[in-house]
């Protein structure tokens, strides 16, 4: 009897070893926050995780947009509230201030002369990093809609814009999900 469990065991062990070799190991994450130092941490766990060999979906939503704007994109909106949110919020993503010791742009500054002093990659080099490693960015529709921000404003490489039921979905199938 105990040859018998013991085979039960080997091949319940080899289909569960099988089954989780099969399955690519992916994280979600939404991106809700458009500040700098936010901005880095979802796309250094983003990159980190496709360069692991993990699947990545990122879902941008309200001010975490800014991050797929194109730097020419400064404008847009077509009633009076969006023009002026595009006026006020104008700009990509390296227009992200930091979310302490903005100083009016000077923090922008003052940090990226930092990091640069320790060879840390720029926002904009590790979204087109991101991009090149085949993570799937999303905009949020509804947040587009509101903010009237169009997908054209949007650099290459960002799918179509979806919704949260989609983004729900890839999460479910998820290892790891994040909201930053």
């Amino acid at each position: 009897m105990s040859t018998e469990l013991d085979e039960a065991m080997a091949r319940i062990t080899a289909l569960e070893a099988a089954d989780t070799a099969a399955a690519p190991k992916k994280i979600s994450m939404v991106v809700m926050s458009g500040d700098m130092d936010k901005l880095f941490g979802a796309f250094i766990i983003g990159t980190g995780a496709a360069a692991m060999g993990m699947e990545v979906t990122m879902f941008f939503t309200f001010w975490g947009l800014r991050a797929l704007k194109r730097a020419d994109a400064k404008m847009t909106g077509t009633t009076l509230f969006g023009k002026m949110l595009g006026l006020m919020y104008g700009g990509g993503i390296e227009k992200s201030n930091p979310s302490h010791f903005s100083f009016l742009g000077m923090g922008r500054w003052m940090f990226g002369k930092m990091m640069g002093a320790h060879n840390v990659a720029t926002l904009t080099q590790l979204r087109d990093l991101a991009i090149d490693l085949g993570i799937k960015m999303y905009g949020c529709q509804m947040s587009m809609d509101v903010m009237e921000i169009p997908q054209e404003s949007f650099v290459k490489g960002v799918q179509d814009p979806v919704g949260v039921g989609f983004f729900i979905g890839e999460a479910q199938e998820s290892q790891i999900t994040l909201f930053i």
